[in-house]
Formats: structure tokens, C-alpha cells, sequence
């Protein structure tokens, strides 16, 4: 089999190269305590989007720094019993999708929430109000102010709101919630069961924002990493603060969050895959010490993966 990476042995015990700052999991029961102490105010608009079986709502909801933030919300019509959820996340720079996509999940009795990430391409705000520079990418955004300031704390934060606005729905049975995603995506379904441990089913499918520093080793900040290489470049061009970006980098690496997971996973990663290395996808799996399972593809790269959507539908059949 063709490698770009660690041989399939190595992966499965591979445990990741980009640091873990020191106060990694006191920064993060704090900033769960800001978000708790924060009232969502949450808005359910109907939406222009119509179907006879489900009710379809742009539901909007007050996060970390004032941001409102946007996801597009589906339940069955006339759900009489509490009823399981599941949680979407969309790729990096994208947005929360069609209503259509969601239907089928709706049609088997789920409700369906689908989060915009702030400040990409959907609905949701992005207040901004940080030190040094905004440009070409969120994982870099903040990292000259305090690691308060990270763009991605504020959207891992977001994702665990929404799961526990979800949650709080009467309609929703709480202990009956997925996650699912695909690259940013998959990330954000990693720290969305690190951050709310009552997430029941993780299905993550090559996962990004994980392993900075294995990532930049093999050449690979490019792409979707490409802004690692441009801030080394115009802000660190002798490397003179490498340990100290990295180890900032590391309060939003989910590699560190994944202990914190209490659901079990199902996560799909390709072998080929040079946008998110599978390297970087196995150091978060590694360290997950729920029940967990790996689908691998080992001739696909950063792509559609043939009935990894079908497998993830099943998947949560047991919600």
C-alpha cells in the first residue's frame, strides 16, 4: 500500500508531537464556566424552508463575546415524546449546508441542528475585537493575544452551547445526542464531545485541527494549514518563538481534548489524505479512552469517502 505517512502499525500508536500547555485543562474548565454563565437568549425563527413532516428553524443563540450565532434547526412535526439529536458540523470556511440534507435524520425522528461557524461562510457573527493579525485563517486568529482570545476556543465553545441548548429543548431526549462532521467538521465533533460529556455517538470523519506541529514536520501547512506557514513567515521568520506558538496552538489542538470524551466515537480517515495527515487524525483517536472504532480507507485522500455517510446514518441509529 503507497504511504504518505507513518506505516498503519506505527499510526495506531502514535501519540502526537504538538505540545500541551501546562494549564491545558484549567483553561478549558474555565472558559466552560464562562460559557455556562452566559444567557443563550435563543431565538427559533420559522424558516422559509417547508416541508410537511418537520418543523425548520433559524435558530440564533448569544455565545462567548456577545456573538450571536446561527444554525439551522429541524424536528419532526408533532413529536409527542422526547426524542434523540443529532448535532452537524461543516468543513472549514463553509457554512451549515442545505435544509435537504438534513431531512433524512428528521424522517427517522431526530432533531437536527446544524451550527455556522462564526466568522466563516453562514450567518453566524464573529465580533472579532483581537490583538495582531486577522489574516487568511481562524486557527491563527488570536495567537498574538491571549490564549482567551483563539478564534477556535470561541467555536469549540459554540459547539458545546448548542449541544446544551439541544439538550434543554423538551422535545429532545438529552441523553440521546450525536455529533457528526467531516474535516473542520470532524474537529469540531471531537471537541464537542471533549467539551459536553453527554454526548452520546461521536462520528468524526478526518478530522482537522489537530497536531500543528506533525502537520508543519511534514511539509504540510499548506492548504488548509497554509496560515501556520504564513504567520511563521511574517510574524515568527527566524522561528525564534516556535516552542511558544506551538504550545499556544496546543489549547486548540483536539488531540488534548479527546480524554475529556465520554461518547463513543466512529471516526473515518483516509490514508492518503495530505490536507489532514493521518498521523495528526490518529494522535486525537489514540487518546480517546471511550469505546471507539476506526473505519479506514486506505487508497483516499481529503474526499468523499464511498458509504462513510450511510455507515455514520446507521450509526446513529443507536442514539
Amino acid at each position: 500500500m503507497p504511504l504518505i505517512d507513518m506505516p498503519l502499525d506505527k499510526l495506531r500508536t502514535y501519540q502526537g508531537r504538538n505540545p500541551k500547555p501546562a494549564d491545558f485543562d484549567k483553561f478549558w474548565d474555565r472558559s466552560l464556566k464562562e460559557m455556562r454563565s452566559i444567557d443563550p437568549k435563543v431565538e427559533l425563527k420559522p424558516a422559509a424552508f417547508k416541508v410537511p413532516f418537520a418543523d425548520c428553524f433559524d435558530m440564533y443563540f448569544t455565545g462567548i463575546g456577545g456573538a450571536r450565532v446561527y444554525a439551522k434547526y429541524l424536528r419532526p412535526k408533532a413529536s409527542t415524546a422526547p426524542h434523540p439529536a443529532v448535532l452537524q458540523f461543516h468543513g472549514y470556511t463553509g457554512h451549515s449546508g442545505d435544509w435537504q440534507e438534513k431531512l433524512g435524520y428528521v424522517a427517522a425522528g431526530y432533531s437536527v441542528a446544524a451550527l455556522d461557524c462564526r466568522g466563516q461562510g453562514g450567518k453566524s457573527e464573529d465580533p472579532g475585537g483581537i490583538k495582531g493579525t486577522t489574516y487568511r485563517g481562524h486557527i491563527i486568529r488570536g495567537l498574538d493575544d491571549s490564549p482567551e482570545k483563539l478564534l477556535f476556543r470561541q467555536i469549540f465553545l459554540d459547539t458545546a452551547q448548542l449541544a446544551r441548548i439541544v439538550m434543554d429543548f423538551d422535545e429532545v431526549d438529552a441523553s440521546r445526542v450525536g455529533a457528526m462532521g467531516g474535516s473542520q467538521g470532524g474537529g469540531l465533533t471531537l471537541a464537542c464531545a471533549a467539551l459536553e460529556p453527554r454526548i452520546k455517538l461521536a462520528a468524526p470523519i478526518f478530522p482537522f485541527l489537530t497536531d500543528y506541529k506533525r502537520v508543519w514536520e511534514m511539509d504540510l501547512a499548506k492548504g488548509a494549514y497554509e496560515e501556520l506557514r504564513n504567520f511563521f513567515r511574517q510574524f515568527d521568520p527566524t522561528h525564534e518563538r516556535e516552542e511558544e506558538i506551538w504550545t499556544r496552538l496546543g489549547y486548540i489542538d483536539v488531540q488534548h481534548l479527546a480524554p475529556r470524551i465520554k461518547a463513543e466515537v466512529m471516526m473515518s480517515v483516509g490514508l492518503m489524505d495530505d490536507v489532514c495527515p493521518p498521523s495528526t487524525q490518529f494522535a486525537a483517536f489514540n487518546k480517546i479512552t471511550s469505546p471507539k472504532s476506526l473505519v479506514i480507507y486506505p487508497d483516499y485522500q481529503h474526499e468523499g469517502l464511498p458509504g462513510v455517510l450511510d455507515r455514520s446514518f446507521q450509526f446513529m441509529a443507536a442514539l
